[in-house]
């Protein structure tokens, strides 16, 4: 891949006190993307979530142990657009291969493991403990400097990588819903 597509660290360290000034009470969902098999992306305007499946017509599946319970803690990922916009163009963002782009920061401060946010009118998913982080994929579509940063003991704080969840009350999401942090 083009580095001319990469961004530096010292930009992305710049840009470090903007990302860690993002609020963590509201927000809004700004894209839904469904990954149906490895290296696709589909970017629907309304999805379904389920609690069995997560988003409906992800590949995610379940981690089953060995007494057959199904663990779901990275049913969805959720990323901070901020973050995204820092290190691509728009257009680029569902490379990064989470499910739910949202305006907002994601803190650890600010949603710790157990926190609750609802997502339009009805929807309700739980931040898990299981930590988001980047990988060899994240760094050859964005590079070596953005993986970096988002590893970084700022970026581990700051969950610039995004996060793991999973769902506790299903419904319909739609691209421009409010996302609030709920009472637990």
């Amino acid at each position: 891949m083009s580095t001319d597509l990469h961004v530096t660290r010292e930009s992305l360290d710049a840009r470090l006190p903007e990302l860690r000034a993002l609020g963590t009470d509201e927000g809004t969902l700004e894209l839904i993307v469904v990954r149906p098999s490895e290296g696709e992306r589909e970017t629907p305007e309304t999805a379904e979530l389920t609690i069995e499946d997560g988003l409906v017509g992800d590949r995610w599946k379940p981690y089953v142990d060995a007494g057959g319970t199904a663990h779901r803690g990275n049913q969805l990922t959720i990323a901070s657009t901020r973050l995204l916009g820092v290190i691509a163009e728009e257009e680029r963002w569902p490379l990064a291969g989470d499910n739910l782009l949202v305006d907002m920061g994601l803190d650890k401060a600010g949603l710790p493991a157990g926190a609750r946010l609802s997502i339009g009118d009805s929807v309700v998913v739980q931040i898990s403990e299981e930590p988001h982080t980047g990988c060899a994929k994240f760094s050859a579509r964005f590079g070596s400097d953005a993986l970096k940063f988002i590893n970084s003991p700022a970026g581990r704080e700051l969950r610039l990588r995004g996060l793991n969840a999973h769902v506790i009350v299903p419904g319909t999401i739609t691209t421009g819903d409010a996302v609030r942090r709920v009472s637990t």
